[in-house]
């Protein structure tokens, strides 16, 4: 069980709102919740949306970031003498 204190005004109109939607002031509250947090996870950035799948699937061979030229050159090579 939460306790929110809100300022009159926003009382107020959280009254108004529950009567217009015939729902209670909680339901409005849960709702809101809902929508504020479905928002809050959309504003997550790319690397915190796939954060669980980098480094999931490796080579194994550490040096692929820093030796790649080389590597390319090589199969390159290796596909043009085998013609």
């Amino acid at each position: 069980m939460i306790t929110v204190r809100l300022p009159s005004e926003i009382n107020q109109r959280l009254e108004v709102l529950a009567k217009s939607r015939n729902k209670s002031k909680s339901e409005i509250i849960r709702e809101a919740l809902v929508l504020f947090m479905f928002k809050e996870e959309a504003h997550k950035n790319s690397y915190e949306l796939g954060r669980e799948y980098f480094g999931k699937y490796g080579s194994g061979d550490g040096s692929l970031s820093t030796n790649y030229k080389k590597k390319v050159k090589e199969r390159l090579n290796a596909k043009h003498s085998a013609d």
